[in-house]
């Protein structure tokens, strides 16, 4: 996993929700890459609304302003690009759910499951031997649209800077934590299906929002290397800023790490990372390249906003409420299909593995029209965030700059960084103001 704090998912304007097949749809972990070299004169300069007095400014209108300033073909690759991702999302749960029915109606699952009894008594076994093939069978239908979407469709749109066999070594990487991760998993969710199964629903949230919690604590150290190498940063000029803001929000971290994902992307990216003694301020070095002192101040403080606002434990009480309601509605509609095609299908109980692909495309399916909701939460976590960025780092012209940035670089929707923009106009005429009533006093 290379996401920020796991929730906070870098500084990106935008909600990723693409769901992936087999027990990830569970997991809810991405993966996500960045380069691109850009000098600092090629922001534009503050449209004329920035030069207005406290009490003429629009922060709607001087949104548009700098919104206007975006050349016409860049704003029109930045919506083409995240667009796409709507249609990416549809595409990955219609492919997730053909393969569970296809493995369903084939009693290729079945088969798996048969095949694991054989070769083990030990029931923990057992759900290995039928989850190793199951994540192969996967990961090998799944490939083409993977391969099209984090591959292919990257270099379209030059976000890419790896060859094929670099980004295919780390797809292995990826593939093999999946199939450790999701075997332990699979193992305790499946003993909790035998020892309780009519209240399993409840267990099995308590034993996500667990595991959930244990790859927020050994990412940063564990995970994350695995693909990047982080490296002190040794500009005085960066980094004593940086930790002055952490120091002033009583974050315990004492250095700031540079990251080499330009090795792999273009994209801008930073985060506040961990917990328990794990946590660690980063940011990759297309930041460094791209970006001023005070856009990257502006980043910096955005992220650190996640961690002092304690986004990461609100979001993950709201997974755990997402999934209990989940668990529960599987439940009912598990033992609905039961009843209707289990003999079909060979599937014999909830605590058969035979029936993980039944549950996860009704898991998938709850997932997928729960995304507005779930994309929601996450835009008011973002919209927080941007308030506490930019009244931790007094750079609102930083910020308005750097969100330019993430839509015509990053490719971010250009709609959503407009909040940014706001939020920045909103706090200079608000400040602006202050100033004008204390001088008057």
């Amino acid at each position: 996993m290379r996401s920020s704090a796991f929730f906070s998912r870098r500084f990106r304007y935008q909600a990723d929700a693409v769901i992936k097949p087999s027990i990830i749809t569970l997991l809810g972990v991405a993966f996500v890459i960045v380069a691109m070299p850009v000098c600092a004169e090629e922001n534009p300069a503050p449209p004329a609304a920035a030069a207005q007095s406290p009490s003429a400014i629009d922060p709607a209108a001087a949104t548009k302003a700098w919104l206007a300033t975006v050349p016409r073909d860049k704003r029109e690759k930045s919506d083409a690009y995240f667009e796409g991702r709507y249609w990416l999302l549809l595409w990955n749960f219609l492919l997730t759910a053909a393969i569970c029915i296809l493995l369903l109606e084939s009693r290729i699952s079945a088969r798996v499951r048969d095949f694991a009894e054989r070769a083990t008594k030990v029931r923990s076994l057992q759900i290995a031997c039928y989850a190793i093939p199951y994540f192969l069978i996967v990961a090998t239908l799944t490939f083409p649209l993977n391969l099209y979407e984090n591959f292919l469709r990257e270099h379209q749109y030059g976000l890419a800077t790896q060859s094929f066999l670099p980004w295919f070594r780390e797809q292995l990487i990826g593939f093999g934590l999946t199939i450790i991760g999701g075997t332990i998993l699979l193992i305790a969710l499946y003993a909790v299906f035998r020892k309780a199964p009519r209240t399993w629903w409840a267990w099995a949230t308590a034993v996500m929002v667990i595991f959930l919690l244990g790859v927020v604590f050994i990412a940063p150290v564990f995970i994350e290397p695995l693909f990047n190498t982080y490296k002190p940063l040794m500009k005085p000029e960066i980094r004593d800023p940086i930790l002055a803001m952490a120091r002033a929000n009583q974050i315990p971290t004492r250095q700031v790490f540079e990251v080499d994902a330009s090795r792999q992307t273009t994209r801008v990216s930073a985060n506040v990372a961990g917990f328990l003694g794990t946590t660690r301020i980063a940011l990759n070095d297309n930041l460094l390249k791209q970006c001023t002192l005070p856009e990257i101040r502006a980043v910096m403080a955005h992220e650190m906003g996640h961690y002092v606002l304690n986004h990461g434990a609100k979001l993950l009480t709201y997974s755990g409420i997402f999934l209990a309601i989940g668990f529960a509605l599987t439940r009912i509609l598990f033992d609905a299909a039961m009843r209707r095609w289990g003999v079909r299908w060979g599937v014999r109980s909830i605590a058969d593995p035979a029936g993980l692909p039944l549950l996860a495309l009704i898991f998938g399916t709850l997932l997928f029209l729960a995304t507005p909701f779930l994309n929601t939460i996450v835009r008011v976590t973002e919209r927080e965030a941007d308030a506490f960025g930019i009244n931790t780092s007094r750079e609102p012209d930083g910020m308005a700059k750097v969100a330019l940035k993430l839509g015509s670089k990053n490719l971010s929707f250009l709609i959503t960084p407009a909040d940014a923009h706001a939020s920045a106009w909103q706090w200079i005429g608000k400040s602006q103001t202050c100033q004008l009533a204390n001088r008057r006093h």
